[in-house]
């Protein structure tokens, strides 16, 4: 089960990365940054297909976007100095809060 956290975990990470690319790219303009863009998107579903099989959907997804969600407001606030109000902030703590309760009570196959 260790594995397809960590699958899991991976592909969080190339989502994430892949969308903090996005501005970067400049509407998939600049050919380097849409490239790796591509790649991180494709490895993040590539690692997806594995923690399907182990995880339900629901379950998978959630954490995944839910987690990503997360990630990229807190980069966005470091790297792209974007604001995030102090109720963005709550909301974004009880996103993490939701993904531990719903990993924390699923069945797993």
């Amino acid at each position: 089960m260790l594995k397809t956290y960590l699958f899991l975990i991976g592909a969080i990470f190339c989502e994430v990365a892949g969308t903090m690319l996005l501005p970067v790219s400049q509407n998939f303009t600049k050919l380097i940054p849409t490239s790796f863009l591509a790649i991180f998107y494709l490895t993040a579903f590539y690692l997806l297909t594995f923690v399907v099989n182990k995880l339900p959907i629901a379950i998978v997804y959630a954490t995944w976007s839910g987690l990503g969600i997360f990630t990229i407001a807190i980069l966005g606030y470091v790297f792209f100095k974007q604001t995030l109000a102090w109720q963005a902030i709550l909301g974004l703590f009880l996103i993490v809060i939701g993904v531990v309760l719903v990993n924390s009570f699923t069945i797993k196959t």
